[in-house]
C-alpha cells in the first residue's frame, strides 16, 4: 500500500491526498514535519509531500505524485487523453504555482510568525500575483472546471494553490484573490463542497493546532539562532 508522508496543514501535501482520495486510492498517512531526520530520509530535499510506493519506492515533489499517480492508478483520470489538452491542463498547474503560490508564500511569516516584511517586497508579490490572475483570467473555462466539463488535475492543484494568496492577501496586501477573476469565486465554492474536499479540509483543521505549535516552535529556535 501507498505511504503519503506529510502533513495535513500543507497544500502540496494536499494536493496529492486529493488525487489520491478522487481515485479511490488506498493509502497510509505518516504525520511527518520538514526537519525531521525520518523527512529526509524519504524525501532528499527534507520537503513535503513524499510518497512510498507498494513496491517500497520513494518519491517527492508534488507534481511529480500527481504524476506518478495517474500513471500507477489510470482509473478516474485526471488528465484528459488528448495529448494537446493534457498539456492546457498542466500549464494552469504550472501557471498557478508560478504567478500565485510561490509569490504569496513569501508573505507568510508576516501571517504565521508575525515577521515584518518590507512594502517593496508586498509591491513585487502584488505585482506577481497580479500577472498570476490575468493568466489564469485567460486559461481558465470553469465550464464548469477549470479546463472545461470534467474535473482535472489542474482544479486539484488550483483549490490548494489558491490557499496561500486566500491566507495573505487581506491582511497583507488588502486584497481578495476570488474576485480578481471572473468566475474564480463560483468555482472555489463548487470545489469546496466536493466530498473529498470536505474530508481534506476537515482533516486540515483536526491538524493545524499541531501544525502551529511546530512553527512557533521552529521560529523559536531560529530566533534564538539569530541572537
Amino acid at each position: 500500500m501507498l505511504t503519503l508522508h506529510g502533513f495535513s496543514s500543507s497544500n502540496y501535501y494536499n494536493i496529492v491526498k486529493h488525487c489520491l482520495l478522487h481515485k479511490g486510492v488506498p493509502f497510509n498517512e505518516h504525520l511527518v514535519y520538514p526537519g525531521m531526520p525520518e523527512l529526509l530520509a524519504v524525501s532528499p530535499a527534507g520537503k513535503v509531500p513524499a510518497l512510498t510506493t507498494a513496491s517500497g519506492t520513494t518519491l517527492s515533489e508534488s507534481s511529480v505524485l500527481v504524476e506518478y499517480i495517474e500513471d500507477a492508478y489510470p482509473d478516474k483520470p485526471l488528465l484528459p487523453e488528448d495529448p494537446e489538452q493534457r498539456a492546457q491542463v498542466r500549464q494552469v498547474m504550472k501557471m498557478a504555482e508560478l504567478y500565485l503560490e510561490l509569490p504569496a508564500r513569501r508573505l507568510l511569516p508576516a501571517v504565521l510568525g508575525n515577521v515584518p516584511v518590507s512594502d517593496a517586497v508586498k509591491k513585487e508579490v502584488r505585482l506577481t500575483l497580479d500577472k498570476g490572475t490575468a493568466s489564469l483570467g485567460q486559461l481558465a473555462r470553469f465550464t464548469p472546471w477549470v479546463c472545461g466539463d470534467e474535473l482535472s488535475l489542474a482544479d486539484i492543484y488550483l483549490r490548494y494553490v489558491l490557499a496561500i494568496p486566500k491566507l495573505v492577501g487581506p491582511s497583507q496586501l488588502q486584497w481578495d484573490v476570488l474576485p480578481a477573476v471572473p468566475g474564480l469565486a463560483e468555482w472555489d465554492a463548487r470545489m469546496a463542497a466536493e466530498a473529498v474536499s470536505k474530508q481534506v479540509d476537515a482533516d486540515q483543521q483536526a491538524n493545524m493546532k499541531e501544525f502551529m505549535a511546530y512553527v512557533g516552535k521552529a521560529m523559536g529556535g531560529a530566533k534564538q539562532e539569530d541572537n
